[in-house]
C-alpha cells in the first residue's frame, strides 16, 4: 500500500488516499495517523526541494486543489503543472492540528506558514493560514 497526502497552500482542500490498514474500529489507528503526518513532511520536503514530480505524486489521479481566487485544479497532471507555476518557495511549514476519520474517509485540519519569492517582487512574501485535507482509503 502507498500513502498519499497533500499539503495546502492558502486554504485549499484536497482529496487524497490513506493506506489500507488492519484497523478493526471506526477511528483511524495511530499507525495511519503517523503515516499521514509522514506524508505531510514529504510534501514539505518536496515543496522546498522544488521536486514537483514528488510533490504531485502525493495526489491521486482524481484529486482536486481549490486555490483561492482561482478555478479548481483537477487531476495529478494538472496539479503538477499548477505547482510548477508557483513562485519559488523559500520557507514552508505545515502543522497537522487535527487528524481524524472513520472507516474509509478522514480529514486533516491544519495551519501553514510559507515564504515565496515572486519574480519582480520587491522582496519575499510571507503568508500563513489554515488548510483542510480530505483523505480517502484505497484498498488494493
Amino acid at each position: 500500500m502507498r500513502m498519499r497526502d497533500v499539503m495546502a497552500l492558502a486554504t485549499c482542500a484536497w482529496l487524497v488516499v490513506v493506506p489500507c490498514g488492519a484497523e478493526t474500529g471506526k477511528n483511524l489507528s495511530q499507525t495511519v495517523i503517523r503515516k499521514i503526518n509522514e506524508a505531510t513532511q514529504a510534501a514539505i520536503n518536496a515543496a522546498l526541494a522544488k521536486d514537483f514530480a514528488a510533490w504531485a505524486a502525493l495526489f491521486l489521479d482524481d484529486s482536486a486543489v481549490y486555490p483561492p481566487n482561482e478555478p479548481a485544479v483537477t487531476g495529478r497532471v494538472a496539479i503538477r503543472a499548477w505547482l510548477e507555476r508557483l513562485p519559488p518557495i523559500t520557507e514552508f511549514k505545515l502543522n497537522n492540528v487535527k487528524v481524524e476519520g472513520r472507516e474509509d474517509l478522514g480529514y486533516v485540519l491544519g495551519t501553514y506558514t510559507m515564504t515565496m519569492a515572486p519574480p519582480g517582487a520587491p522582496g519575499p512574501i510571507k503568508d500563513s493560514g489554515k488548510f483542510v485535507t480530505v483523505l480517502r482509503r484505497q484498498h488494493k
